[in-house]
């Protein structure tokens, strides 16, 4: 989707209610802002239930001050107003109280952002901005403070967020993330120690590729491949609205009868994913004038060596990714289902998804088919596509049971003999 071409009281009208709606704010709070080429500042209002704006509940705010609209813009205005004439580089502004952030605000810490990488690269450089009263002329000044410093997200004490950029998809890409940032690290912080990268990681993260592979344009597609687009946007959709991806994060593949690959593309909004932004990957090439997910490389890797697996997920689900980044193991042994379907699963050490593609897929059996890749991220694996993503989906909800239970009492893992019972009743492989 190209949101450069929808009006900016659209835009509002889709980010505010996307927001809301995957609870990063409340019905009466956090304020959204673009301004346009022609100087105006459209803004959402204030004191309007965030859950059902329309295009015309949105505020045009002229540069002479007049106003066009039926409701009086948020009182958070002036702040959105001295960003816009202090960083003429920012055309977006995005305000709310996300659970997870305002946990850091009132505790007055910032988020760890180099607990997985990228992070750090699409939310900036953060920092904090001292409390004021929401809406008063010392608020909109401390706030701007920090983006004369150069800062394009802050955290606001025992208040919220502010974020800015170009345009407000790239100000929701930060803000999301950072969200993710800061639950990840609750989570985690509830197993054991973070680890966090080093410089020396992230860097080395930060030299991942596009793969290099040749176009070829296909002349027809099957109707195999169409199902599969179909079914893979489908569960593309349900995995950003289930946490289990980001917009910018997830990838999903599938293999087709011919051994041909359909994949998730580099760089696009999963929310918005169509089965045409998708990547065929045949012989070794790529649909012409598209870009496939930077693990195309392993996916094709892990098929090689897999032949019984025709589906595989890369994702970064909050809490299966809180074993990520300490090092407390996961144990699968906590209710028959998770332990049939995710059997052993096993930790690699970072960067051997992306360093060292052969030894990650050799890994991968159907003893193993959820790997932990430290620092970085889950990959799962299934028959199909649905047998993939069930599977994630118990490996995030086992996860959780886990963390939930701290605080509990110990955990009693289902016994080594009630494991052989299981695996002779389902006939596992051992």
């Amino acid at each position: 989707m190209n949101f450069d071409l929808l009006h900016p009281a659209d835009q509002l009208v889709m980010f505010i209610s996307r927001i809301y709606h995957y609870g990063m704010t409340t019905t009466s709070g956090g304020n959204l802002s673009i301004l346009d080429d022609n100087g105006d500042i459209w803004i959402t209002p204030g004191g309007i239930d965030k859950g059902t704006l329309t295009r015309e509940d949105i505020v045009c705010v002229h540069p002479d001050g007049t106003m066009n609209g039926k409701h009086r813009p948020s009182i958070e205005l002036p702040f959105h107003q001295s960003i816009y004439k202090r960083r003429p580089d920012i055309k977006a502004v995005l305000h709310a109280h996300p659970p997870s952030i305002v946990a850091f605000s009132i505790v007055r810490k910032l988020p760890e952002l180099n607990l997985i990488p990228n992070t750090k690269l699409i939310c900036g450089e953060i920092c904090f901005s001292s409390y004021a009263i929401p809406g008063s002329h010392e608020l909109g000044e401390n706030i701007a403070h920090q983006f004369d410093q150069g800062f394009s997200t802050i955290l606001l004490e025992n208040h919220g967020v502010v974020l800015g950029s170009r345009n407000l998809f790239e100000a929701f890409k930060a803000f999301e993330t950072l969200e993710f940032c800061a639950h990840l690290q609750i989570n985690a912080q509830k197993l054991g120690k973070l680890k966090i990268l080093s410089t020396e990681k992230i860097e080395i993260s930060l030299q991942k590729n596009h793969a290099l592979l040749d176009e070829f344009t296909p002349k027809s597609h099957s109707s195999e491949e169409r199902n599969i687009r179909r079914e893979m946007t489908g569960l593309i959709h349900r995995s950003y609205d289930q946490f289990l991806f980001t917009s910018t994060q997830g990838t999903y593949s599938a293999r087709l009868l011919d051994g041909s690959v359909v994949i998730t593309p580099f760089g696009k909004d999963r929310k918005y994913l169509t089965e045409e932004d998708l990547v065929l990957i045949s012989d070794g090439k790529k649909e012409a004038g598209k870009f496939p997910s930077r693990s195309v490389n392993l996916h094709l890797e892990i098929y090689r060596k897999n032949p019984s697996i025709n589906s595989i997920l890369v994702a970064h689900p909050p809490n299966i990714m809180s074993f990520a980044v300490t090092d407390k193991p996961f144990d699968s042994r906590t209710i028959p289902e998770s332990y049939v379907m995710l059997r052993d699963v096993q930790k690699i050490p970072y960067g051997a998804n992306f360093m060292q593609k052969e030894f990650t897929a050799n890994m991968i059996s159907q003893k193993t088919p959820v790997l932990i890749c430290e620092n970085d991220c889950v990959i799962v694996v299934g028959n199909n596509l649905i047998d993939a993503f069930d599977r994630l989906e118990v490996a995030e909800f086992s996860a959780n049971s886990i963390i939930s239970s701290i605080g509990i009492g110990d955990i009693v893992p289902i016994s080594d003999q009630e494991i052989n019972k299981i695996n002779e009743v389902f006939n596992l492989e051992f």
